[in-house]
């Protein structure tokens, strides 16, 4: 299983957690849970970051249910959960 595989998994499975900084990042640019789920069930993952003592965390690209471009930063947690660090548009709401 892939990479990205494995994170829309996790998100199927409800084995995540969206953090306090994500959701304030989230209600900036008006961005509800239901467009970090699409953008992470049909995009893909852009960069891997690998210096944080805490896990390699992953960019993953993907779109809000409006189309507007997104970016969601994430990793796995200790117990093996996904943490979703941030999320924000890269794009103006239409």
């Amino acid at each position: 299983m892939s990479k990205i595989q494995k994170i829309r998994q996790k998100i199927i499975d409800k084995d995540y957690y969206i953090s306090s900084h994500a959701e304030d990042e989230m209600l900036d640019d008006k961005l509800e849970r239901a467009d970090i789920k699409n953008a992470i069930l049909k995009g893909k993952i852009v960069k891997k970051f690998t210096e944080d003592v805490r896990g390699t965390r992953y960019r993953i690209e993907g779109t809000a249910r409006d189309d507007r471009i997104i970016h969601i930063i994430c990793r796995y947690r200790e117990d093996g959960s996904l943490i979703i660090i941030t999320a924000y548009a890269l794009t103006e709401e239409i």
